[in-house]
């Protein structure tokens, strides 16, 4: 899971692309990169950390041109180093290519080892490196280039190119990462989430469809259908944790997903309680909603540390376990002595959720029910989340009564997948409603490797 950012025609394109980045900041903390071009040939800076770390002001106009791509990284693939850093930028027959890429390729090791075998040398461990390899086989022009190499990788992309004259973006087959497109005066802007358009000020236009290829240049705008779409299988996390609440992913407003997701859990599990609270942040509208369907206050129970990242997406678990001591925080007044329904997006290795219940029990809460706003995980993402090795998915492995008693709640339910689909409200005829299910039910919607 990461963020991705394109602009084409506009005379400050670097700096709008930092804005457009720092929007999508929450689907990658690890590092930050942006390319540019002035007509003649790419600029690129890039960098380890956050947004406003890997960029000054300076380096910023070092970044000449009218049409630039940006990314945010969270590894799924590859070591957490400089020299994973996105956008990767290579040369070929054909001259410059810059890619940013959203997801995570199912076949990335078995082609890697192909093109190894036939002589191709990588100078990264990400599984984005197999995509310009792919293209320089293949040769000029570029838009052929890239159509041969989109027909051969397989599983969730959201790719962004940029060449000396323009911008290419493409979509896998199924739709598993959300691309919208915008217009801003007479330029374009694609972005993995409308709420990167809104921050630069552009129009949303639509959402790219699955399989889809956009060729934006001083010709214009330009779309092939470049793969045959598969049913469409838009990750469910992008409604349950990634995507921010200010975001409509495939027309559907994520923060009234999430409080419809509160809704739909009530219905399927009320309990006697006293308040409600939400995990902040991405558990906070399940948890408004769960208080308007029950008639229960919502209280502010935890206050977050804003200045600690999304713990899921850290790259370790260590670090996962340090960014909740520091990020969450009781708030004592209104919880001592309450029966709390305590909603969450989801439970992963269960570490976490164990950790906020002691919390909230050594603050003085009387009884925490945990009410999971997602079905259990039950199977590794191979499509861009670190959901870890299914042995460390705790519900791989216990029963719901078991993970309850561990992590030491009164009582625990997981929202049913049923109820997750038919709250979100997508409009689709693809099954489960255009959702991918697979760490909840282990059916991949690809070939797995």
């Amino acid at each position: 899971m990461c963020g991705i950012f394109g602009i084409f025609n506009h005379p400050k394109a670097a700096e709008l692309t930092y804005l457009g980045i720092h929007a999508l900041q929450h689907r990658g903390q690890e590092s930050a990169g942006i390319c540019s071009s002035d007509g003649e040939q790419l600029h690129v800076h890039r960098s380890t950390g956050l947004v406003t770390e890997a960029f000054s002001q300076a380096q910023q106009q070092q970044l000449p041109g009218n049409m630039a791509i940006g990314h945010v990284r969270y590894t799924t693939a590859g070591t957490s180093d400089n020299l994973n850093a996105q956008p990767l930028v290579f040369r070929y027959s054909g001259g410059q290519v810059a890619v940013a890429h959203n997801g995570n390729l199912v076949n990335a090791q078995r082609l890697r080892t192909q093109l190894e075998r036939q002589g191709s040398i990588f100078q990264t461990t990400t599984d984005t490196e197999v995509i310009p390899h792919l293209i320089a086989r293949a040769g000029p022009p570029i838009l052929d280039a890239v159509q041969d190499a989109l027909r051969v990788i397989e599983g969730a992309f959201a790719l962004l190119f940029l060449t000396e004259s323009g911008l290419i973006a493409a979509q896998d087959s199924r739709g598993f990462r959300p691309l919208s497109l915008g217009k801003l005066g007479e330029g374009w802007v694609v972005a993995s989430e409308t709420c990167a358009l809104d921050i630069v000020g552009a129009e949303f236009v639509r959402d790219l469809q699955p399989g889809e290829l956009l060729t934006i240049s001083a010709d214009g705008l330009k779309a092939t259908a470049c793969l045959a779409p598969n049913p469409r299988a838009i990750c469910s996390f992008e409604y349950i944790y990634f995507a921010r609440p200010d975001s409509e992913i495939n027309g559907v407003s994520v923060h009234a997903a999430r409080k419809a997701f509160g809704r739909q859990i009530y219905a399927e599990s009320p309990v006697e309680a006293d308040i409600v609270v939400g995990v902040p942040d991405s558990g906070i509208a399940s948890a408004i909603g769960y208080a308007e369907a029950s008639g229960l206050p919502y209280e502010l129970g935890m206050m977050k540390n804003r200045y600690v990242g999304r713990t899921f997406i850290q790259p370790s678990q260590e670090l996962r376990q340090q960014g909740v001591r520091m990020k969450l925080s009781p708030v004592r007044s209104a919880i001592t002595g309450k029966r709390l329904v305590l909603v969450d997006d989801s439970i992963v290795r269960g570490t976490t959720s164990g950790r906020i219940v002691r919390m909230l029990k050594d603050a003085g809460a009387k009884e925490i029910h945990l009410r999971i706003t997602s079905p259990p995980i039950t199977h590794s993402c191979l499509y861009g989340i670190d959901t870890a090795r299914r042995k460390e998915l705790i519900a791989a492995e216990y029963e719901v009564s078991e993970i309850q008693e561990k992590i030491g709640a009164d009582s625990l339910y997981f929202l049913s997948a049923e109820g997750m689909v038919e709250a979100t409200g997508r409009n689709d005829s693809s099954p489960n409603r255009g959702h991918c299910l697979a760490c909840f039910n282990g059916d991949y919607p690809t070939p797995t490797s």
